[in-house]
């Protein structure tokens, strides 16, 4: 356990030293925008187009060979950014590569608490009326600009990028796919790119936005997987940037992600401190449904305390399962302790994993210090995982009429 903990000292003390440097930079800025920027933010009015020619064209792979992650579309957003100039115009051009400087701080700096790159996760869907639509963007764009402000990279418009998506979408339309078993991947990134090497708010940065088609995200189905729950491994801690959509949060899991798996596991319950508060499931949040005893029933995530991801399912989830006024709903720490002794009672009903890739993920067990903690999660008659799943998936593609899902016009 000593182990653990100096390197996230280690970690820690590189971020007080990058955040530092950008705190005595601050005099530049008021309400999160550099002053000496003429340009607070991209205007999508502005935006420039260069469309591929037919042999840029991409071949478009059959929906039953769509992976996750893997193929992208013909097109791409570019916006530059400057501590001088501010943001200049976006840029929609054919897919291609990015040219780099080796020495551009998000090649050596990525990995690091004070990470110089982050990014979002969301999805666009071909309702059942043949329309193309967007699951709360807004949220995403909340969480991307938070994000930003954490890591020092400059911020914008929400609605302005939003807008931007839409166009870009609408260029590639034809790669979201015609069914309802998979969706069209949107991944804004930040990073910079300033070829400068020192830890320091960099003065150059680059917005760019990928399209992927994608199939189901778990190839195997809409199965219960098991966890490894280990206590001698940490996600994020107090202070860090867990709660922040950072490529750093994801690398240092992989490991511990490829023993999980070697062990037979699907995933990585993290756990923290000598409590051992349940945290998140893999880069997922996590939701665990109870039955209190007393005839009442109880849904429980971890609280939004830093250490925790603030998910737009997880938030979706929540505001769902509180207008259905059917059981308690409650952000609260929940430990191991806890889970066990719920589990000698016979009083958990389901626990499930949330997030944009798979929408719920049922759990069928968690192993944890030798013992297996089953879970009846899909052998209820209606489970609350499935009901979750489908409520959800009825927004997104069309199904249900609601606010959440919006049009790309």
């Amino acid at each position: 356990m000593a182990r653990v903990w100096l390197k996230v000292g280690s970690l820690a003390s590189v971020s007080k030293i990058f955040l530092r440097n950008c705190r005595d930079r601050q005099l530049l800025q008021k309400n999160g925008v550099r002053l000496m920027s003429s340009r607070a933010s991209f205007k999508a009015s502005d935006v420039e187009i260069d469309f591929c020619s037919p042999s840029q064209l991409r071949p478009k792979p059959a929906v039953k060979d769509l992976v996750f992650g893997v193929s992208y579309t013909d097109h791409m957003l570019e916006i530059e950014w400057t501590e001088a100039d501010g943001w200049g115009k976006p840029k929609i051009s054919p897919f291609h590569y990015l040219n780099m400087h080796p020495g551009a701080k998000v090649l050596h700096y990525a990995c690091e608490l004070c990470c110089l790159q982050l990014f979002e996760g969301m999805k666009a869907y071909r309702t059942c009326s043949g329309k193309i639509a967007m699951f709360r963007p807004d949220m995403n764009m909340q969480r991307m600009i938070r994000t930003a402000e954490r890591a020092c990279l400059p911020t914008f418009d929400a609605d302005e990028l939003i807008i931007l998506l839409k166009k870009l979408v609408a260029i590639d339309q034809e790669w979201v796919p015609h069914t309802e078993s998979s969706s069209l991947y949107i991944r804004p990134v930040i990073i910079s790119h300033e070829e400068v090497l020192k830890v320091e708010q960099p003065r150059k940065a680059l917005l760019y936005v990928l399209l992927l088609p994608t199939g189901p995200y778990y190839t195997t189905g809409y199965n219960p997987v098991s966890l490894l729950a280990d206590p001698q491994y940490v996600r994020a801690w107090p202070g860090g940037c867990g709660d922040s959509k950072m490529g750093s949060n994801y690398a240092p899991t992989l490991a511990i992600q490829k023993e999980a798996m070697k062990a037979g596991h699907s995933q990585v319950l993290w756990l923290f401190g000598p409590e051992q508060r349940i945290t998140e499931a893999g880069a997922m949040n996590i939701m665990i449904f109870l039955d209190k005893g007393n005839g009442e029933r109880e849904l429980v995530t971890p609280p939004l305390d830093g250490l925790i991801l603030p998910g737009v399912t997880r938030a979706s989830l929540l505001e769902l399962a509180r207008s259905w006024r059917e059981f308690e709903v409650n952000e609260r720490d929940i430990t191991m302790g806890e889970l066990l002794e719920h589990s000698r009672n016979n009083r958990i009903l389901e626990v499930f994993s949330c997030g944009t890739a798979a929408v719920v993920c049922p759990v069928g067990q968690i192993c944890y210090k030798g013992k297996t903690i089953r879970i009846p999660t899909l052998e209820h008659e209606r489970p609350l995982t499935t009901r979750m799943f489908d409520a959800i998936s009825d927004i997104q593609y069309g199904r249900t009429i609601h606010p959440w899902s919006v049009p790309v016009e």
